[in-house]
C-alpha cells in the first residue's frame, strides 16, 4: 500500500506545491496538501502546527517546509506521526525523493591527504601544531613539515614529536638529507623524498619513503628505487611529480599513468600543488579535476599545499573532491549531483522560480513587507503595492520608500546586492540568508531547531520607535 503524505504549506506556496507535487506524478506515495492559515511558509514553527493542526487524516508521514523552525521530534510525538523537514525551495521536491538526485553518502573516501606546512621553519612549534589542527579539521590525515632550502630548522624533531604527542601523522619533506635523519629519528611517520642516492637514510630510520626519481622525468631511475624496496620487503609510496603546465604536465601525467600499469599494487602519491598553486584558476575545479585523475589511477594519496592566497582552501577541497570521486567510482557513474560544494561560482539550478511565477506569488502579498526573488530576467522586489524587477539595484530602490528608515535600507541594501551578485554568477538566491560558497567558506550549521535572533536593524528600529513613543508620551 502506498505511503500517504500530509505536506503542510502556507498561502503563498500553496498553488506552487500543488504544481510541483502533480509534476512529479506517478510517485510512490499518495499526499495531501494543507495549509495552515500563514502567508510564508518559512515562517511556520513547529509550535504553531502543533495548535493548528488538529487533524491529520489518513497521513502516515508530515512534511514541513524546510526552513520551518522548532523541535520536530517533539511535534512527531505530539502527532504520533514521522515529521521531517523537505528542501527548502519546493522546485528541489523531485530531488528530495529522489526522482533527479539523491542524497549521496560521502563519509567514505580512499585517499590520505598530506597537508604541507610550507614555512614550518620559519614558525614556532605551538604555532605548527595550531595550523596542523586547521588542516586536520579541513580533512587532512597527514602533516607534512616543510623544510626550506638553505634554512635551518633548529626545531623540526621538537615539531615532529609536539604533533605526533597530539596524534598527528607527520612526514618531513626537505631535499636535505639531514633533514630527513632528523625527522625520521623524531619520529615522523613518512620522508619526502627519497631517491635511489638517498636509500642509505631508510638504514637510520624507520619511516616510510616517499620515493622520486633522480629528476622528475627519470622515470628508471625511480623504478630501480622502487624495485630495490620491493626486494628489501620495506613499505614506501611512489612519486612520479607533477609538473606545472607547459613545463611538462602532460607528460607527468601520461607518467603517473605508466606507473600505474607497470606496478599495479603499489602506493603512489601525487603532489598537486605545481598545478593549483600555479595555476592562477579558481583551485575548487582543478582539485576536482585531479582528485578524478587520481581516484581514476586508483592514486592513494595525496599532497596539498596552500601557499598562495588562491589556494587558501586547497585542503577543504581536495577532501570533498576525494569523497565525491569515491562515491562516483563506486557507483560507476560521472561526479555530478553528489554535493555542490566544489561549485563556488555557479549553481546548477540557479533560478527556481520564473518570472510568472514570482509574479503569482506577488500578486497574492496584502502586507507592506518586501519580498525578493531572482530569476533569469534579474532581480525581483515586491509587496502590497506592487513588483518591481532590475539587475542592478540602484534602479530599484527609489521606489522602496525607505528614505526615512536607516535601518529598513541598509537591510534591503544587503540583501539587493545579494541578489545581484547571485543573478550576476547564476547562484540560488534566498531572502535572508548568505548565498552559498561552497566549500570556499565555513559557515555555521543552521539549527532549525531554534529561532533566529533578530537582526541588529530590526533592534535598531525597536529603540527608535520605543523612543519616539515615549517622547510622545512626555509631550
Amino acid at each position: 500500500m502506498a505511503e500517504h503524505i500530509l505536506f503542510l504549506t502556507g498561502k503563498l506556496a500553496e498553488k506552487s506545491l500543488h504544481r510541483v507535487l502533480e509534476s512529479m506524478q506517478p510517485t510512490e506515495f499518495t499526499y495531501e496538501v494543507r495549509q495552515l492559515g500563514v502567508s510564508v511558509a518559512a515562517l511556520m514553527t513547529t509550535q504553531l502546527i502543533e495548535k493548528r493542526l488538529t487533524d491529520t487524516g489518513l497521513a502516515q508521514k508530515v512534511i514541513l517546509p524546510g526552513r520551518c523552525r522548532g523541535d520536530i521530534e517533539a511535534l512527531s510525538n505530539s502527532l504520533k506521526l514521522p515529521v521531517e523537514r523537505g528542501p527548502d525551495e519546493l522546485k528541489d521536491l523531485p530531488a528530495y525523493f529522489g526522482q533527479v538526485d539523491r542524497k549521496a553518502d560521502l563519509s567514505q573516501y580512499d585517499v590520505q591527504i598530506f597537508a604541507e606546512i610550507v614555512d614550518a621553519p620559519m614558525m614556532t612549534v605551538a604555532d605548527i601544531v595550531k595550523r596542523a589542527q586547521t588542516y586536520k579539521e579541513d580533512g587532512a590525515n597527514v602533516i607534512d613539515l616543510g623544510c626550506l632550502p638553505s634554512t635551518p630548522f633548529p626545531h623540526l624533531a621538537e615539531s615532529v614529536q609536539a604533533l605526533k604527542a597530539e596524534g598527528f601523522k607527520v612526514s618531513v619533506d626537505s631535499l636535505t638529507p639531514e633533514d630527513l635523519v632528523t625527522g625520521g629519528k623524531a619520529g615522523a611517520d613518512f620522508l619526502l623524498s627519497l631517491s635511489e642516492k638517498t636509500l642509505w637514510i631508510l638504514d637510520e630510520v624507520n619511516s616510510t619513503p616517499i620515493l622520486i626519481g633522480n629528476t622528475p622525468s627519470d622515470a628508471r631511475s625511480l623504478y630501480r628505487a622502487i624495485e630495490q624496496l620491493i626486494k628489501q620487503g620495506r613499505e614506501f609510496i611512489a612519486d612520479s611529480i607533477l609538473d606545472p603546465i607547459h613545463f611538462g604536465f602532460t607528460e607527468s601525467i601520461i607518467r603517473y599513468r605508466n606507473l600505474r600499469k607497470r606496478y599495479p599494487d603499489i602506493e603512489i602519491i601525487m603532489g598537486i600543488g605545481n598545478l593549483t598553486e600555479l595555476t592562477h584558476a579558481d583551485s575548487a575545479g582543478t582539485n576536482a579535476i585531479l582528485l578524478g585523475i587520481i581516484s581514476e589511477l586508483e592514486i592513494r594519496h595525496v599532497l596539498a599545499t596552500e601557499v598562495s592566497e588562491h589556494c587558501r582552501y586547497a585542503v577543504r577541497e581536495a577532501d570533498l573532491a576525494r569523497r565525491v570521486m569515491y562515491a562516483s567510482r563506486i557507483d560507476s557513474i560521472p561526479p555530478k549531483g553528489y554535493d555542490n560544494g566544489l561549485m563556488a561560482l555557479h549553481e546548477r539550478k540557479p533560478f527556481p522560480y520564473t518570472i510568472e511565477e514570482v509574479k503569482e506569488f506577488a500578486a497574492e502579498i496584502k502586507d507592506p513587507n518586501f519580498r525578493i526573488q531572482v530569476s533569469e530576467e534579474g532581480v525581483h522586489t515586491y509587496n502590497r503595492d506592487g513588483m518591481h524587477t532590475a539587475t542592478d539595484p540602484y534602479e530599484i530602490y527609489p521606489k522602496l520608500n525607505v528614505d526615512d528608515d536607516g535601518g529598513h535600507a541598509f537591510y534591503l541594501g544587503i540583501e539587493h546586492a545579494r541578489a545581484q551578485i547571485a543573478w550576476q554568477l547564476g547562484k540560488r538566491y534566498e531572502q535572508d540568508e548568505e548565498l552559498d560558497w561552497g566549500v570556499s567558506t565555513k559557515s555555521a550549521a543552521d539549527d532549525l531547531s531554534q529561532f533566529k535572533e533578530a537582526g541588529t536593524t530590526m533592534h535598531t528600529r525597536k529603540t527608535r520607535k520605543d523612543k519616539r513613543l515615549n517622547t510622545k508620551k512626555k509631550k
